[in-house]
């Protein structure tokens, strides 16, 4: 696997074709910032539309995917759903679960289907306007553009809290995107913080390699892998939920910022159940709650926490069940969710770190986005840019790639297709209009 800007460099320069050129002084019509699966679904349709522009990328073309990911992370939605483009997912196993590698060279080979004029190894250390045209300030120089696009997602800067610092400092703290497999972690115990889908799948990982695993739950929802013949996400996609559009929904803020339901893709697709880790060995716990010098206490929510997931993963399949009998399919049928395992009533909330041969603790709680960087006045009192579909207030500005930007798979490859596009009308429409102005 190449790890670093210096091998893929060595191996396949995307971006030697426009290095030579500089940026410093240029003009351009277009700016895209980051060179992930949004910034390059948004220079493909930006090249098919003939509109000048160029992507800056920080580090490589797949560097999300291949270094703050772990060894064997997976997809969770199915191969097919990779929209990317003109780029569809084509290979051997539509219905399967591309592993990290994969999706490395799925990126790295869509970039290589049209020739992307890339900058990689780029930052943009401030963007400004002054009252014509975008000032972007990076680390090759300063260069103009008539419109950008920030494609950089919203995963930005790994969110720890603090009260992390009053742990020993004999016990080894490591972000989620930092992890990469069991063995970097010191002999003893871990306690994983937060269940969404890096905290449940990360806790699968270390409890498959036989390690003792202390789970801090949250009030992250589940969903179950298959249901009634089919993969519960193939069926959520048929019955349109994947293109429902985030005015249908009554509070728009708080389906932004909900958190994804935990499920995984390893080993062709199962479900997370917390419950069985529990029967087999796992000690769940409800959410964190504080650290002090006496010990980790948490809160007494850990049925609730459990009961709630259940609650929503059952609710999924009333809404299938429901479609499959307006639709008349000829479905199996299947016996509902039984729980394997009840936590005890008087689940412990207090932990002691060394009675327990705590040595590590892997915090999977999330990241805030950071646009510093960006100084503009776009941005709502939480620090989110205020947008409709990726249109900005401030004319010739847009983002792209957010979670639920538009629709589900908006921060997806499900769905990142179509926010490029509908922004790629916008700036066509933009770049007429000021050609015909001047």
């Amino acid at each position: 696997m190449l790890s670093s800007l210096e091998d893929m460099k060595a191996t396949d320069d995307l971006s030697g074709h426009l290095l030579a050129g500089g940026l410093d002084g240029r003009h351009v019509c277009v700016a895209v910032i980051g060179g992930g699966q949004a910034g390059l679904a948004a220079s493909h349709c930006l090249t098919t539309a003939q509109i000048d522009h160029v992507v800056l990328e920080r580090h490589h073309v797949g560097f999300e995917w291949s270094e703050r990911r772990w060894d064997s992370f997976s997809l969770v939605t199915p191969n097919y759903q990779c929209l990317l483009p003109g780029h569809e997912y084509s290979a051997g196993d539509p219905d399967g679960f591309m592993v990290r590698e994969e999706i490395v060279d799925y990126l790295r080979d869509y970039a290589r289907t049209f020739d992307p004029p890339i900058h990689e190894g780029v930052e943009v250390i401030r963007m400004t306007h002054d009252g014509h045209r975008f000032q972007l300030r990076t680390t090759r120089g300063t260069f103009q553009a008539s419109q950008v696009v920030i494609a950089t997602g919203a995963y930005h800067r790994p969110r720890i809290p603090r009260f992390a610092e009053r742990l020993p400092g004999s016990v080894i703290q490591i972000h989620s995107s930092d992890y990469k497999n069991p063995d970097q972690l010191p002999e003893g115990a871990t306690l994983v913080v937060g269940t969404g889908q890096s905290g449940c799948q990360i806790a699968e990982d270390l409890h498959l390699a036989g390690r003792t695993v202390h789970l801090a739950t949250g009030q992250a929802p589940r969903v179950a892998r298959f249901y009634r013949g089919r993969d519960c996400m193939t069926w959520l996609d048929e019955i349109g939920h994947y293109t429902k559009g985030i005015t249908e929904f009554a509070d728009q803020d708080a389906t932004r910022h909900k958190v994804n339901h935990y499920v995984t893709g390893r080993g062709g697709g199962r479900d997370i159940d917390l419950r069985a880790f529990a029967r087999d060995g796992m000690h769940l716990y409800g959410r964190l709650k504080d650290i002090t010098a006496e010990g980790i206490t948490f809160d007494d929510d850990l049925k609730a926490n459990l009961d709630g997931a259940d609650a929503v993963a059952e609710g999924i399949k009333d809404l299938i069940d429901a479609y499959i009998e307006s639709e008349n399919l000829d479905q199996p049928t299947e016996d509902r969710y039984t729980p394997v395992w009840e936590p005890d009533p008087d689940v412990l909330t207090h932990l002691d770190p060394a009675k327990s041969a705590i040595t590590s603790v892997i915090w999977c709680t999330g990241f805030d986005a950071d646009y510093r960087w960006v100084d503009l006045p776009v941005f709502n009192g939480h620090g989110y840019p205020s947008h409709h579909r990726g249109v900005t207030s401030m004319p010739g500005l847009y983002v792209l790639g957010l979670p639920w930007q538009w629709t589900w798979g908006s921060g997806r490859f499900r769905g990142v297709g179509d926010d490029a596009r509908h922004l790629t009308e916008h700036i066509v429409r933009n770049t007429q209009s000021k050609r015909q102005v001047a």
